[in-house]
């Protein structure tokens, strides 16, 4: 293997990457936001070492196979070896970017669009494209036009109402792919089970902390009436913290809520929540409940279910604001004292955003963690049996060992309630098939892009080109259509997407160039569980 500069790309640059995780979670820091060196701290990774440039040896603190669900971005030693994983930190990555995928990034304008080239050195298949352009959106509408247009090849995240009207769209296939991941009222716990407190900070009311009143809370939120009226049906109702799409691992709740608003209201009395003359529910202190809601600016479905919450919430007697914020501002409102600033004070009742993330459940599971607090923790939750739970089932000796422990865990967060989960969004996309062919989804009941990993980027050919003879054998490499080896090859894994805004201008150049459509830009881009603030950072 070579980089894309033309370097050599050996076991000397997976041990550097490896290291600087490794080097972090000894200092008890978190490397990418805390997206990256969970998956080397679960896989119980000790040591790394490369005696050569063909060897890398990993040694793990016990037999398992944890460490093959270890997802470590690979960085070019030569480059970034001199770096550490503090001063990486505030370094400068500009375009040109090396890589060793299919295509690398030349060119990035911030808000506007990023574009790849083929990278001439990709030890694999070869994609048909010249090149890639995601164009970033500020609503689907205009990236919905420009597909219709025929200015982009695929729009990524039309909302419901779109998806439709495209439907009957000539030269347009419509996907709706399941997800591996949640829309959710991330409640502010901090506190919870440390007994903790920020001067001039956290949460507004300490009723927050208090399951009772989270649980009651979940009895006026209407799931059903969201996932019709929001999302038009394109999704399915939330629950435990462990999506369907995962079916090895999923479990319901043992004692599952349903939407009530006298029960509601019953259960806040009942633990010490009255209203008093005016209709204003009271915390036990003897103050009226009001609760600042924030969400992100990337889905414009976010605001539309706000407003749900707060017709429901308010016949309660809680009154809600709500605020819509850039996605890194939003970041930095969460951050508790203990991501390393005395200015992260955590001053928020309810954060509304999403999470998708990984085949292994691993990737969801770790936010509610203790450790996740001012790293991906987003409702600051904290309990050791949580804790321990985790621990256990990643040495569970069997699959049903750890469903076992999984389905305790489920449960637990569902009964604590740190989070309302209110749906698990479908993966809406729509494709041109007018320029573009060899479309295939990732997995089979995903969609073609922004889900685990990039080969369909090198199995699209050209949908104007004659179809190929059959032959007895077929190839993996060149810029023709995928052969045996070269063909679609899907995880078994259920599907789960990065969120992120999609598109670009088309126009032929030695080639083709391929334009998609990203339509929600995520914070952090490496998966472990990755935030659709893109629970940001989504990319493949």
């Amino acid at each position: 293997m070579k980089w894309s500069d033309g370097q050599p790309a050996t076991a000397q640059d997976a041990c550097f990457s490896w290291q600087l995780d490794l080097d972090a979670i000894k200092a008890k820091k978190i490397v990418g936001l805390g997206y990256i060196d969970p998956n080397v701290k679960d896989a119980g990774v000790t040591k790394v070492e490369c005696p050569d440039d063909q060897t890398m040896i990993v040694t793990t603190d016990d037999p398992s196979d944890r460490v093959y669900q270890a997802y470590v971005p690979i960085l070019p030693k030569h480059i970034w070896g001199k770096q550490t994983y503090t001063s990486m930190a505030k370094a400068d990555f500009k375009a040109p970017l090396v890589g060793t995928g299919p295509y690398t990034l030349a060119e990035w304008k911030t808000g506007q669009f990023a574009r790849f080239v083929r990278n001439p050195n990709y030890w694999g298949k070869q994609g048909f494209e010249d090149e890639v352009v995601i164009q970033f959106f500020k609503t689907p509408d205009t990236m919905v036009q420009a597909l219709k247009a025929g200015e982009l090849d695929y729009a990524r995240d039309p909302n419901a109402n779109q998806l439709k009207q495209l439907q009957t769209e000539p030269d347009v296939k419509t996907v709706v792919g399941s997800a591996n991941g949640w829309t959710q009222l991330a409640f502010n716990t901090y506190g919870t089970g440390t007994g903790k407190t920020i001067a001039g900070g956290g949460a507004s009311t300490k009723a927050l902390q208090d399951p009772a009143f989270r649980d009651a809370l979940g009895y006026a939120v209407d799931k059903k009436t969201l996932v019709d009226r929001i999302l038009g049906g394109f999704g399915d109702v939330g629950t435990t913290n462990v999506p369907p799409v995962l079916t090895q691992w999923h479990v319901e709740p043992d004692k599952p809520r349903t939407f009530d608003i006298a029960k509601a209201k019953s259960l806040l009395d009942a633990a010490g929540y009255p209203l008093d003359a005016s209709g204003n529910r009271l915390d036990k202190e003897g103050k009226a409940i009001s609760l600042r809601m924030y969400m992100p600016n990337s889905d414009e479905n976010y605001p539309k279910a706000a407003a749900f919450i707060k017709d429901w919430y308010g016949q309660l007697g809680i009154k809600v604001s709500t605020t819509v914020m850039d996605s890194d501002a939003l970041t930095s409102l969460l951050l508790p004292p203990e991501a390393g600033d005395k200015t992260d004070l955590a001053k928020y009742d309810i954060e509304l955003w999403g999470w998708s993330g990984n085949p292994d459940p691993n990737a969801l599971l770790q936010i509610f963690r203790c450790d996740a607090i001012g790293g991906t923790s987003d409702s600051l939750y904290c309990n050791k049996q949580y804790d321990d739970l985790y621990d256990q089932q990643l040495k569970a000796p069997s699959a049903d060992a750890r469903k076992a422990l999984l389905a305790q865990m489920q449960n637990l967060i569902y009964n604590e309630a740190p989070y309302d989960i209110l749906y698990y969004d479908a993966n809406l996309v729509a494709y041109r098939t007018d320029k573009f062919a060899g479309w295939v989804n990732m997995p089979s009941n995903g969609t073609p892009l922004f889900s685990y990993g990039t080969i369909n980027y090198t199995l699209l050919t050209d949908a104007t080109a004659p179809a190929p003879a059959p032959s007895a054998s077929a190839s993996g490499g060149g810029t023709g259509s995928p052969g045996a080896s070269g063909g679609a090859t899907t995880p078994t894994a259920s599907a789960a997407t990065t969120s992120g805004d999609t598109t670009g201008s088309s126009g032929p150049s030695v080639g083709v160039i391929l334009l998609v459509l990203l339509v929600i830009v995520i914070v952090g881009g490496i998966a472990l569980a990755n935030r659709r603030r893109g629970r940001a950072a989504e990319d493949e």
